[in-house]
């Protein structure tokens, strides 16, 4: 865990400032919908994560320009995600959680249930319309049944990246594929063979803990499933649709014409360096949009293009809001809180936010920003974002994630059939929501 104390008396580099912006209200400003202001005008606010490209915006550029304009201390903490949860759960039980905190937006259903959140929807619905309409495809997925509590400071979504040469080799046009089975098809015409051995994927998935289940989530939102109903009382992973997606998984890696190797290995959190593409072990792999910019920039000789959401039914990613900010229900500051916020989420801060941390901007507005126009790998995937799936914000969401990820390895094991694995999970996934 990092802590930076941050003043508004820091100096900000010149080549990172962004333009001064009029941030909504002040320290000491009423509530929506109360007559009192806040108690204090210092705020504790952590992001979760150890990128050093965004620890050093937001704690030399962003924080500091948010103290300038509103006279508001910020005092930013970075947590590891992997120490996030304990961290909060250990300073919530000591009454020392932040003002602000930042999570993904699996946490959201079980964070508001434990009444740990505040509901920003007063805060919402002050903003002028064209500005929540601006939002609005990231709004949603900071929602637990119709009440906003995440702000989210990215969208993220997955995508086929492919090596454009390779492509050209084999004789296959990507423009030709637009579902799973034409994957596939290319996916054949793509893998290289030493006897047995695969020396080079005709297409790789994500495949490590936790990824399965993202990857499943695409495969059956394709075929037109959904893993858990609405209002998250029951699974829905283990009817038809959810046994076309996980055969169609467990084939490209078990089937008699297997065209991906290395099963289980991480590879989409590879240096730009070791990425399958960039090595060529691979001609086509899933990949975030901060993945696959990494990978160019890293190798501008390498053409690699991205190809659109794919179907089996409807055209569907895995995708949506990315982590964002939350207010401590507890905090004594809910103005300067809403404030850093509202701040973070403006359009030229999200979107230089964006830009900083490779992400996908949160307001539609950003299509036109020099971030955006200088970058068909972000155009590719904001022009993909209708069809990007989140995870289902349901109570015990990250518990019932963690069961069918369990499951989903055995089947791409070959320990259980598809149709076994899914009832596994759904058996289990029972005892948790029931």
């Amino acid at each position: 865990m990092k802590t930076i104390r941050s003043t508004r008396r820091a100096t900000m580099p010149v080549a990172l400032v962004v333009g001064a912006l009029a941030v909504t209200g002040c320290a000491g400003g009423a509530s929506p919908g109360t007559d009192e202001g806040d108690a204090s005008d210092t705020l504790t606010v952590w992001f979760p994560g150890s990128s050093q490209p965004e620890i050093e915006l937001v704690t030399e550029t962003l924080v500091p320009q948010f103290e300038e304009e509103t006279g508001i201390d910020v005092e930013v903490t970075f947590v590891d995600w992997g120490d996030l949860a304990p961290k909060l759960n250990s300073a919530f039980a000591a009454g020392t959680a932040p003002d602000v905190f930042g999570h993904g937006p699996a946490a959201a259903a079980d964070l508001a249930a434990n009444d740990r959140v505040m509901s920003l929807d007063d805060f919402v619905a002050e903003m002028p319309q064209e500005e929540q309409a601006d939002l609005s495809a990231a709004l949603t997925g900071g929602q637990v049944d119709g009440t906003q509590y995440l702000m989210p400071l990215s969208i993220s979504g997955q995508l086929i990246a492919y090596r454009a040469d390779l492509l050209a080799e084999a004789g296959v046009d990507p423009e030709g594929i637009a579902s799973w089975d034409d994957l596939y098809a290319a996916a054949e015409a793509l893998t290289v063979r030493e006897g047995d051995r695969i020396t080079r994927a005709g297409v790789l998935l994500g495949t490590a803990a936790i990824q399965r289940s993202l990857t499943f989530n695409a495969l059956i939102s394709a075929a037109g499933g959904e893993l858990m109903s609405a209002d998250g009382s029951t699974s829905e992973f283990a009817g038809p649709e959810g046994v076309e997606a996980l055969t169609y998984f467990t084939d490209l890696y078990n089937g008699e014409d297997a065209v991906a190797d290395n099963l289980g290995n991480d590879y989409l959190n590879s240096a730009p360096a070791e990425q399958p593409l960039t090595t060529g072990a691979a001609a086509m792999t899933l990949l975030t949009s901060q993945a696959v910019s990494q990978i160019v920039a890293a190798n501008p000789d390498l053409e690699i293009g991205v190809l659109p959401a794919l179907e089996f039914s409807q055209p569907a990613a895995f995708g949506g809001a990315g982590a964002g900010l939350f207010i401590n229900a507890d905090t004594a500051a809910p103005d300067a809180a809403w404030d850093f916020i509202e701040f973070m989420t403006s359009s030229e801060i999200s979107t230089a936010y964006a830009e900083g941390t490779g992400t996908i901007p949160i307001r539609a507005s950003a299509a036109d920003s020099e971030y955006v126009q200088s970058s068909p790998i972000v155009q590719a995937f904001l022009g993909q974002v209708e069809n990007f799936v989140p995870n289902p914000n349901v109570v015990s969401w990250t518990q019932i994630r963690d069961v069918l990820d369990t499951y989903l390895e055995q089947a791409l094991a070959g320990v259980a059939t598809p149709q076994e694995a899914l009832d596994g999970a759904a058996e289990q996934v029972a005892g948790i929501v029931g």
